[in-house]
């Protein structure tokens, strides 16, 4: 049994356009504040993460966490209110790749992002890609990447692996795979790697980096 695990943003759905700009306005409107989108800046590279850090010099706990769902909430209505005049298109290939394998009898899949879950579903709701039988982890378990990984990890059920493999095309993605011990393919060019797809209508490469 092979477990195979994926990112959402640029790896699944193409967030490019938007996804971006809708934090940093989400920032910004709440704390008056100009936000890099350099997010190698940031440890854990998830949107809890990010929001954590902008808030640790805030020493009340429930004035940040007042702050924090602030942030959440707007980002979600950013998010939804682009994706209700356009759409978030899928990576070349992705919907048809996920399809595929959830057709095999020998692949548990499942969906480890550092977004948080409602922005996550509208975007991949928006690109066409069923989820609705896929497990499901995101920022809103937890704001490091690795334990997210581990709780789709669980999600996924209880199986004993020959090999779990994470697409992701980000470094931190990259570093988070090494640190759990996943095969790691990189999806686009933001990041350097020797197993690399730049989507998934190469099926067949992407399934031999599987080992299919």
């Amino acid at each position: 049994m092979h477990l195979v695990m994926f990112d959402i943003d640029g790896t699944l759905v193409d967030t490019s356009a938007f996804e971006d700009d809708c934090f940093v306005q989400a920032v910004s409107g709440v704390l008056d504040i100009e936000l890099s989108t350099d997010w190698t800046c940031f440890q854990h590279v998830s949107d809890s993460d990010i929001v954590d850090e902008l808030l640790r010099d805030i020493e009340s706990s429930s004035q940040r966490q007042r702050i924090f769902q602030q942030i959440r909430t707007k980002f979600i209505e950013l998010v939804k209110g682009y994706l209700g005049e356009y759409s978030a298109p899928e990576i070349p290939g992705a919907a048809y790749f996920l399809e595929q394998l959830s057709q095999r009898d020998d692949i548990v899949l499942c969906l480890a992002t550092g977004g948080w879950k409602p922005t996550a579903q509208l975007k991949l709701e928006s690109a066409g890609i069923d989820y609705s039988n896929i497990a499901l982890a995101s920022s809103d378990d937890h704001y490091d990447r690795v334990e997210i990984m581990k709780v789709a990890e669980k999600r996924a059920g209880k199986f004993d692996f020959e090999s779990k493999t994470y697409f992701g095309d980000g470094i931190w993605d990259k570093k988070a795979s090494h640190a759990l011990g996943y095969n790691f393919v990189l999806v686009g060019v933001k990041a350097d790697h020797d197993q690399r797809i730049l989507n998934y209508n190469d099926g067949d490469k992407a399934r031999t980096y599987i080992g299919l």
